[in-house]
């Protein structure tokens, strides 16, 4: 099991009581969504992970939180393996690219969830779904696995790694933060366009 990212927010908040778990399971389908869409998909996978997680009132919320989410995104990538066996593959002889994070501003901009939560909830929700679904299936997966999940680039590349499909075996932190590096720019030029363009 990947370690708890240090700075894990509340994908899944601390109330245990049926409120808190009606927010749980929404904020585990609103995860689910992003990695295989909307649907009955996402819905297997909230089940899965709740079940898995044995979520009640006396469960600790700090390892339901872990558990819930780690069992969730296993899931999901095998899903996403399952349905493109090409679609996680590794790349191979990974080239840096010019982006507009340097390494320095990188891990910071991972920690970054509250952002996304808001962008995810607020006026820009829309644009932001219609962003995350135009992107290949890795990249798709790497920023919400790293934005949204708070996993770590190696706990990340581990999950791909291990539930991602054959082709998937060669997937490395460095490989991660590239690519969530490449995602975190695309959606900042999106954001800018759409913004300028209002």
């Amino acid at each position: 099991m990947p370690e708890e990212s240090p700075t894990d927010s509340s994908i899944i908040p601390a109330e245990s009581s049926s409120d808190g778990f009606d927010v749980i399971a929404a904020r585990l389908y609103s995860l689910a969504s992003m990695l295989v869409g909307e649907g009955e998909d996402s819905i297997r996978l909230v089940e899965t992970a709740v079940g898995t997680a044995e979520l009640s009132a006396s469960s600790n919320a700090e390892e339901a939180r872990r558990s819930s989410r780690q069992a969730l995104v296993t899931a999901a990538i095998q899903i996403l393996a399952q349905r493109d066996p090409k679609g996680l593959a590794a790349p191979e002889d990974l080239q840096p690219a010019v982006t507009c994070i340097d390494d320095d501003d990188l891990d910071a901009a991972a920690e970054a969830r509250e952002a996304m939560e808001r962008m995810i909830a607020g006026p820009d929700r829309d644009r932001v779904r219609a962003w995350l679904e135009s992107l290949p299936i890795a990249l798709r997966t790497i920023y919400v696995l790293r934005a949204v999940a708070g996993f770590s680039a190696a706990d990340t590349a581990s999950l791909l790694a291990g539930h991602g499909g054959p082709r998937a075996a060669g997937w490395t932190p460095e490989a991660v933060r590239e690519l969530f590096r490449q995602g975190l720019c695309s959606l900042a030029s999106q954001l800018i366009h759409a913004t300028a363009g209002q």
